[in-house]
């Protein structure tokens, strides 16, 4: 989904971010400097200013502002005075804009790369500088430079959580090391402007790129014969110094910085900013020196007692536990009713719209239908058709009224019917019940109701056993007999176990032959013809057993031959018959192909 433009933009904008857009890649930056004047024109300060700005941002005029910045200075038309001139155009559009939903891009993102793009052009023109050779090149060159880091120092000033990427960069290191006195002065003013701004950044970064800057700046001071460097320097190190007692302590006490205050006295006779430099020898001699050790006491003392109180104060919370269980518990319950019913009203009021919505939407459509079918109907049934429309509309709102109706009454009567329903469930188990117990009378009846064997029945019911008995004898075999059937039990018994041992060695082999055939079918199945086959495919074909490997060659070897003979030999041929072949030449062209594991001498 393309980006909600902002409405009431101003023309000027609109025309030139079209203009931009239709216009080709080495037009863009000369077309880009036209914000200049619609900035000037502008009050500062102003909301009209404002406006102009995210205005700016919002049609992406920043971002091609960036990406003409990353582009060599040789393609671009003016060279170095459009870039100059497009830097302050980033600068001035950067600081006081308000990008609103776009902030965390903004200032993630946008701002970091324009810092980056920022050192890369001083180095960039640092470069370009040394290089020249003739005075107005140079004198062109340095001018540009220094407005590079004028808007630099600008886009600091408004966005200070920049200062401390800066710091840490390659780039402004390198900047900041170069021997050339012009460009040297215009990057310390840059470092003593950031440290104005926000002196706070130096103890935040590494602690090698912060010895890092200190010795450049004492190199400078120490070495560089220009008085301006110097001046700038010995007021860089007293602003640092003053500003944070860590910076002090270091270069009093660090063993990289022995011997500092000797050396910087030996400055003080030959310098015109002897009054920098006394302040500055003043600030690392033994009396200060002892007033940074009382208060590092002082501090110590102070973070002791901080702790201290900071036990204190957790010992007496730990007696109060359950108070501050309770009252948590309180306010989240709290917060968590309050939230279910701000959610519970929500959902209420997006319910009620959405009906009202789907009724609107179903009352549309209706109406749409009836228009249409209007407009099919004969002018002359348009009354017929209205009557049926209101007899069927009738009908909808009596049969709807009705279902009412029946509902209504329905839940009425619903706790007779429940009354109703359990009344008939406690007969039914009530008829099961009694059922059942009929059932067990029955039975118990019947075996009350048989009557005693009299002496005859017992006598005749004997006799009809006896009878039994004397007509199926029982057989009678000795225990010799027992033994030997016994003896033919196990024997078959034995026979038969060895016989399935047997046979179940021949299912095996036959399962492991049918597999092997089946793998071998598959692999000619999937084999390459003779021509396609290369390396070492023909030896996977290859029988181990030799008297099949000889029948195969053979029946190959009459194959080849009927197939290369004339068509008239074959004339005649069964199509069972063989023909003799002329063994020697084919084997010299086919070699043991089908000879498993050797090969012919």
């Amino acid at each position: 989904m393309e980006e909600m433009k902002p409405t009431g933009t101003d023309p000027r904008i609109l025309s030139l971010a079209a203009e931009v857009a239709k216009s080709s890649e080495q037009n863009v930056p000369v077309i880009l400097l036209k914000l200049k004047d619609i900035i000037n024109n502008t009050p500062a300060g102003s909301s009209e200013l404002k406006k102009i700005k995210q205005d700016i941002y919002c049609y992406d005029l920043i971002q091609y502002c960036l990406l003409v910045l990353s582009q060599d200075y040789s393609r671009i038309q003016g060279g170095w005075s459009t870039i100059s001139q497009l830097t302050q155009i980033l600068s001035h559009c950067c600081v006081g804009l308000e990008p609103g939903e776009d902030a965390e891009e903004f200032y993630k993102e946008l701002l970091p790369s324009a810092a980056e793009n920022f050192l890369i052009l001083g180095r960039r023109l640092q470069t370009c500088f040394i290089n020249a050779t003739k005075g107005e090149e140079k004198d062109k060159l340095l001018h540009f430079f220094q407005i590079v880091t004028d808007s630099f120092s600008w886009l600091l000033g408004g966005h200070i959580q920049l200062i401390r990427n800066v710091l840490q960069s390659d780039h402004f290191l390198h900047l900041l090391q170069t021997d050339n006195v012009q460009i040297g002065s215009t990057v310390m003013t840059l470092l003593q402007n950031i440290v104005q701004i926000n002196s706070g950044d130096l103890l935040k970064i590494e602690e090698k790129t912060l010895h890092s800057i200190l010795d450049e700046v004492l190199f400078k001071l120490l070495s560089t014969p220009s008085p301006v460097i110097r001046s700038t320097a010995t007021k860089l190190l007293l602003l640092m110094a003053e500003s944070h007692q860590e910076i002090l302590i270091l270069l009093r006490l660090s063993t990289c910085y022995k011997g500092l205050r000797s050396l910087l006295s030996k400055q003080e006779a030959v310098t015109e900013f002897s009054q920098e430099l006394r302040q500055l020898i003043g600030l690392l001699s033994p009396s200060n020196y002892q007033e940074v050790e009382e208060q590092k006491l002082y501090q110590a003392a102070t973070l002791i007692q901080a702790y201290w109180k900071g036990f204190q104060t957790r010992k007496r919370l730990k007696k109060l536990p359950s108070a501050v269980i309770a009252l948590q518990r309180s306010f989240r319950s709290k917060r968590a009713k309050a939230l279910l019913e701000l959610n519970r009203q929500k959902e209420e009021e997006d319910l009620k719209l959405k009906l009202k919505l789907q009724r609107q939407r179903a009352m549309r459509l209706s109406r749409e239908i009836r228009l249409s079918i209007l407009e099919m109907v004969h002018p002359g049934q348009v009354e017929k058709f209205n009557r049926k429309m209101k007899e069927r509309s009738a009908l909808i709102i009596q049969k709807h009224w009705r279902g009412y109706k029946e509902r209504k009454n329905f839940r009425q009567q619903r706790q007779s019917l429940t009354e109703y329903k359990a009344a008939v469930t406690l007969q039914r188990a009530v008829l099961k019940f009694l059922a059942k117990c009929r059932k067990k009378k029955k039975l118990f009846a019947s075996w009350h109701r048989l009557q005693e064997l009299s002496d005859e029945r017992r006598v005749e019911l004997k006799q009809q056993v006896d009878e039994y008995v004397r007509r199926h004898p029982g057989s009678q075999i000795s225990g010799v007999v027992s033994r030997e059937l016994h003896a033919q039990a196990q024997e078959q018994l034995q026979h038969y176990f060895m016989g399935r041992a047997l046979e179940d060695r021949a299912q095996q082999h036959r399962e492991a032959l049918m597999a092997q055939i089946s793998t071998n079918i598959e692999q000619l199945i999937k084999a390459p013809s003779l021509k396609e086959a290369e390396g070492k495919e023909p030896e996977h074909f290859l029988s181990r057993s030799r008297p099949v490997a000889a029948k195969a060659k053979q029946t190959h070897l009459t194959t080849l031959k009927h197939m290369q003979a004339p068509w008239w030999k074959k004339l005649g041929e069964e199509p069972g018959n063989e023909v003799d072949a002329a063994t020697d030449e084919l084997s010299l062209e086919l070699g043991t192909l089908f000879i498993g594991g050797t090969k012919s001498p």
